[in-house]
């Protein structure tokens, strides 16, 4: 029997996008029986445009940057845009898959992708602005699946 792996991606920012994709995708490529349940601000990562997804710099103290900034730097306007810049291009010159390079591969090995449909009705989502293949439901489908599962995560 294969193992099951359960993720739950809340955030939809660049940083926390990767996690949920490159772990669903590996296990998906070992063997695993894998689900995403997207929820709140990880549904950003179900949409068909995904140039909206973005990094900051700000309250990110981790953040690697070429120059350390103060913060009242990093709330400046076009702060945001640069730090995306600035890891879209860290992430190409190191041959890292785009997101939706990832999404795609995920797809391909069988991961099954759930939209959270009360966030979905919460926040007034179009159905029609997701991808195809993804799957609606809520806490209670994610967790008959979770709840036999050998991993389950929380990004």
């Amino acid at each position: 029997m294969a193992k099951k792996m359960a993720i739950i991606a809340s955030k939809g920012t660049l940083d926390m996008a990767y996690p949920p994709f490159i772990l669903a995708s590996t296990a998906a490529a070992l063997g695993f029986e894998v689900q995403v349940f997207f929820t709140f601000y990880g549904l950003q990562l179900l949409r068909k445009d995904l140039s909206s997804v973005m990094i900051s710099p700000l309250a990110n103290p981790a953040m690697p940057m070429p120059v350390p900034m103060p913060v009242v730097v990093q709330m400046l306007p076009g702060m945001e845009s640069m730090a995306t810049m600035m890891m879209k291009q860290k992430l190409k010159k190191h041959g890292v898959a785009s997101l939706q390079e990832l999404r795609e591969v995920c797809i391909e090995a069988g991961v099954k992708f759930i939209a959270c449909q009360m966030t979905v009705d919460l926040f007034e989502f179009d159905k029609s602005e997701f991808i195809d293949g993804v799957e609606w439901g809520g806490a209670a489908m994610f967790l008959g699946f979770a709840g036999e599962t050998d991993i389950c995560l929380f990004v």
